[in-house]
């Protein structure tokens, strides 16, 4: 056995690989969190580590090692008291507008989703990946998956929730990266609770509205526009979009909806906004995308293999794929851009 030490680049690959063969360890300890309240329990000020135990009702054992894990993950800040006693803990910056429950720009749905189903349900990719199946008990196949879920209020609103998450980012984005001047409507296929729709129609008041997805979201989009102010201005349209036409507007937003579904059903969503599209109307599509070569956006292959487990038929896909199904639909032009984190956006026009 040599005593040479390792080459420079040897223990940063055992690094990278230990981190993520255990990278569900930090995901579980955030995602903990995020469930238990402990954000939003430090909202309104620091708390020490008793006073933070006590408040989360939790075992004295290892309590602090928690605190202290999300304190070296970075979504926790820590004052050191005198005499050691574990200190003072205060949420990040980042925690305080993201983790902390009624905030506008909460994330915790999806988190809290991710931790009651996708944790447990990534725990069968392997079952996934042999039988081409999604593994979520959902049986009724692509026709009916969707009402099955729709037709559950509590997971309905889980679902909801977790979707206002993983779209708040994009609904900034979208607001500045399309020229809406010369625009007046806009739909929203598959809008879920409006948080896109109500962000885009507050950033430009000349825009109006049509959210249309199955009635049992309506009442949840009805109380987020009476919230929004914005009544009289966005409308919500109960319809299921593969039986009906689709909302006629300028604009037509699909955002987290081709992925979905198999590759004929988004083909027959895109020929039907072509339909629904006056002369140059655009249609907007937003989503995890993969890079065009598949090798670096790993959230977009990641969220592929979350298409696996939960759907009949979705899955993700690349810029160059979308602007191919655009073309064939008759669109004359289409571009890919970038929109926040591991989204982006393909716009295309009639």
């Amino acid at each position: 056995m040599s005593d040479t030490p390792p080459g420079p680049g040897a223990g940063s690959d055992i690094d990278r690989i230990l981190e993520i063969a255990t990278g569900f360890m930090a995901s579980k300890v955030l995602l903990v969190a995020a469930r238990l309240g402990l954000f939003t329990e430090l909202a309104e000020g620091p708390l020490s580590c008793e006073e933070l135990r006590a408040r989360l009702r939790l075992h004295p054992r290892s309590a602090r090692d928690w605190f202290d894990a999300l304190v070296a993950l970075g979504a926790l800040e820590r004052t050191d008291a005198v005499g050691g006693d574990g200190g003072v803990y205060a949420n990040t910056p980042a925690a305080a507008r993201y983790l902390v429950r009624g905030e506008p720009a909460y994330l915790g749905g999806l988190l809290e989703m991710s931790d009651a189903r996708m944790y447990e349900l990534w725990g069968r990719l392997d079952a996934g990946l042999r039988t081409g199946s999604p593994q979520n008990g959902i049986t009724a196949g692509e026709e009916g998956a969707y009402a099955v879920l729709y037709d559950d209020s509590d997971r309905l609103g889980a679902f909801q929730q977790a979707m206002a998450g993983l779209s708040l980012r994009s609904a900034h984005a979208l607001a500045e990266v399309f020229d809406w001047a010369s625009c007046r409507t806009v739909a929203d296929i598959g809008c879920a609770d409006g948080t896109v729709l109500t962000h885009l129609l507050q950033s430009h008041p000349h825009l109006r509205g049509t959210g249309f997805d199955l009635e049992a979201v309506g009442p949840g989009f009805r109380r987020r526009v009476e919230e929004a102010g914005l009544v009289g201005r966005l409308s919500f349209r109960a319809g299921d979009f593969f039986a009906e036409p689709l909302p006629s507007a300028d604009v037509l937003i699909l955002g987290h909806i081709l992925s979905n579904w198999s590759l004929p059903r988004a083909k027959t969503l895109l020929r039907k906004a072509y339909e629904a599209l006056p002369p140059d109307g655009f249609l907007v599509i937003y989503e995890t995308l993969i890079d065009d070569e598949r090798r670096e956006n790993v959230p977009g292959l990641l969220m592929s293999l979350t298409m696996l487990l939960e759907t009949p038929g979705g899955f993700e896909y690349t810029g160059a794929d979308c602007r191919g199904w655009l073309a064939g639909a008759g669109f004359r032009e289409s571009r890919v851009r970038h929109l926040a984190g591991p989204e982006s956006v393909v716009i295309a026009r009639k």
